[in-house]
């Protein structure tokens, strides 16, 4: 059985309310008897992409790194460059994709950026598409997760749906070509969500800063997003060619 802890939507800004957030997300992951085969976090890791910002991540992410493989991807609150120098070390502005082996299997985890720099909406530009159809090719017998931020499908949150993944038919296209893809794995929602995409299980996880409402929970003076919900994550388990996810609220 493979086992991914999968959070997304961080949103740390350097204050330490969203900072304890995401550490009980941690603290939850580090503190269990067992241990997960990865923990993917699908973006927005910080809220304005500032490398302070990315220092607290950092931190705050550390006690991840010693349990397993900790996997990450932008979000459009993301910015590569920071990304890159404090996370990986590197510099440059290009899509920052990344494909692990993880779980006895070797189960690939394809981490690719959606991130389109300054704009809210999501994008998977062809060199990332055509890295992913590359990489996707050279493993056709290995179950395979396809992760990114911006779902390519909508959910009826008509705020989230409006910057949503946008050209997602290319990326169909390519998952066509490649049954081995189990899953396709996203965040930005703010809420657990389950529906699918190209044939294939799209699952969103829940929002670590916030959880958002749907329009019919929503009041007048509310807004689609609270921070009253406490933080939640997904286990997703694989095995024997079926998907099973559980919602853990922290």
């Amino acid at each position: 059985m493979t086992v991914l802890a999968h959070l997304s939507d961080l949103h740390l800004d350097g204050t330490e309310e969203t900072a304890d957030r995401a550490r009980r997300a941690v603290s939850h992951l580090t503190g269990l008897p067992g241990t997960v085969d990865a923990t993917l976090v699908t973006g927005d890791i910080t809220d304005r992409g500032r490398a302070a910002e990315y220092r607290q991540a950092r931190d705050v992410l550390a006690p991840l790194y010693e349990r397993g493989p900790v996997l990450l991807c932008p979000g459009n609150h993301d910015s590569r460059p920071e990304y890159r120098q404090v996370l990986l070390g590197g510099s440059g502005t290009a899509p920052v994709n990344e494909v692990r082996a993880v779980g006895p299997d070797g189960a690939r985890v394809l981490m690719c950026d959606s991130s389109v720099p300054g704009r809210p909406e999501g994008l998977l530009e062809p060199e990332t598409l055509e890295w992913l159809d590359d990489t996707l090719a050279a493993a056709p017998g290995r179950p395979a997760f396809v992760a990114f931020h911006h779902p390519p499908a909508p959910l009826g949150l008509p705020y989230i749906d409006r910057i949503g993944l946008h050209g997602p038919d290319a990326l169909a296209k390519v998952l066509a070509r490649h049954p081995q893809v189990v899953a396709v794995l996203c965040g930005h929602a703010h809420t657990a969500a389950a529906t699918t995409f190209a044939g294939r299980p799209l699952l969103c996880a829940p929002g670590i800063v916030s959880s958002a409402l749907m329009p019919w929970e929503q009041g007048p003076d509310s807004s689609w997003k609270t921070h009253a919900a406490p933080p939640s994550l997904v286990f997703h388990l694989y095995e024997e060619g079926r998907l099973t996810s559980h919602v853990r609220v922290v």
